[in-house]
């Protein structure tokens, strides 16, 4: 029992975060506005002389640095999602053709997000660790006692500000991901939530 409640766990990680990459690339291709941390990546991507997937990945592993101030201890989960997303972003750019028309754009926008946010609760339901850039957020929170909603307004206006600077699209896909995501992961996560196997009491 306990042998398949991990598979089970790190199974719906793995395809959270494949899933993840994928509705990301949707985003890119509706080209409409990205949510603030891939503004931020999308800038910096031809700066650096790297595929946007690879920007992700690389960002994610330096956000990861941050944590040891703040003395987060990453998880398996911590480690693939620097891993997998960006690589799922980047060969689902190579599949996805440049979406034509205001609609499809659209479309391929809406499903992007809410995408987006079931993958997001997928994979933190797995519970087996938070992506870098959360335990960013929950870190400052707790090393500064401010509360959440002030920490990841602060995060995510300051990586929006650089990313837009640097070229990356702010559009009306922006303020529709900031206005929905976590709507769609609150109500996503109850389904995807996988509690951790019981360990055995000490005799």
């Amino acid at each position: 029992m306990t042998y398949n409640r991990y598979a089970l766990r790190f199974w719906q990680l793995f395809w959270g975060l494949g899933l993840y990459g994928f509705s990301m690339a949707l985003m890119l291709r509706a080209n409409l506005g990205l949510d603030p941390w891939d503004v931020l990546h999308q800038g910096l991507a031809p700066r650096m002389g790297l595929s946007f997937g690879m920007t992700v990945n690389l960002i994610g592993a330096l956000v990861l640095l941050l944590w040891w101030p703040l003395k987060q201890r990453p998880g398996v989960g911590t480690i693939a999602n620097i891993l997998v997303i960006g690589t799922a972003v980047d060969l689902s750019l190579m599949l996805l053709p440049t979406p034509e028309g205001l609609w499809v754009r659209t479309a391929w926008l809406g499903a992007g997000i809410i995408l987006n946010g079931i993958a997001g609760g997928a994979y933190i339901g797995a519970g087996m660790g938070p992506g870098p850039r959360d335990g960013l957020m929950t870190g400052l929170c707790r090393r500064t006692g401010w509360p959440v909603k002030w920490v990841r307004t602060a995060i995510e206006i300051g990586v929006l500000a650089i990313g837009w600077l640097l070229g990356g699209t702010v559009g009306v896909g922006t303020i529709l991901y900031a206005a929905t995501i976590g709507w769609i992961v609150h109500h996503a996560l109850p389904f995807f939530r996988i509690a951790a196997p019981e360990r055995p009491a000490r005799a």
